[in-house]
């Protein structure tokens, strides 16, 4: 039934709202051990428990370490092979299979063993790769002798063989290979598969620096010396 505007007022509504019933003091006391109690546990089960912080720099520094290690082992592995011709021969007897160096070549072999022996310690050529003729012999030899490192024979027309000898014997190190103007080209198209180009009876100074790494592309950088 609906109540009247003028009906007095109920005795809730003189009071206000109904005030709630506290809890007896034994009751609190046993409701704040409970408390205590699960919080003792949940601090023992977070000393337990492992962090994820330290797992995670964990995990970090392991993969900083493996990312080193992969680059250390591609630098160590990485092949440099330079790749030249002969220095000048003698052209006054066009028969003579095999000339010795003219005098402009012999001072081309004095300023080669200069430039490469410049390298710092550990850093220099470790072989030398030649043909038959002594006209790379003769270009190489104060190269050799200064630096103290073997010189290899391979038959001029082997560039397969050539290459195969300068890469397989020398992985991940420094060595010079010197040719002749019509195996230079095919020696660096051998170790790259780039086509350097013909080279022709006038061309001395040019040096093919072919870089060989283990995981990635073969670079072919051509060098002009004087």
């Amino acid at each position: 039934m609906r109540r009247s505007s003028d009906s007095p007022p109920t005795r809730a509504s003189c009071l206000g709202r109904p005030k709630r019933r506290e809890a007896p003091a034994a009751s609190r006391t046993t409701h704040g051990r409970s408390i205590i109690e699960r919080m003792r546990k949940e601090y023992a089960s977070l000393r337990r428990r492992p962090l994820l912080a330290p797992v995670w720099l964990a995990a970090l520094t392991g993969v900083f370490v493996i990312a080193l290690a992969f680059w250390l082992v591609s630098a160590a592995s990485t092949t440099t092979i330079f790749v030249m011709r002969h220095a000048e021969k003698v052209t006054a007897n066009p028969d003579d299979p095999d000339p010795a160096l003219a005098p402009a070549g012999e001072a081309r072999a004095l300023e080669l063993a200069q430039f490469f022996g410049r390298a710092p310690k550990g850093q220099g050529l470790e072989a030398v790769v030649v043909s038959e003729f002594r006209r790379t012999q003769d270009t190489v030899r104060p190269l050799a002798n200064r630096l103290g490192i073997p010189v290899i024979v391979v038959p001029a027309e082997d560039t397969r063989g050539t290459a195969g000898r300068a890469l397989g014997e020398n992985r991940g190190g420094r060595v010079l290979v010197v040719g002749h103007s019509d195996t230079v080209p095919e020696i660096v198209k051998e170790l790259s598969g780039i086509d350097v180009g013909p080279m022709s009876e006038a061309e001395y100074g040019i040096v093919y620096l072919v870089t060989i790494p283990r995981f990635s592309r073969t670079a072919v950088t051509r060098l002009d010396l004087p």
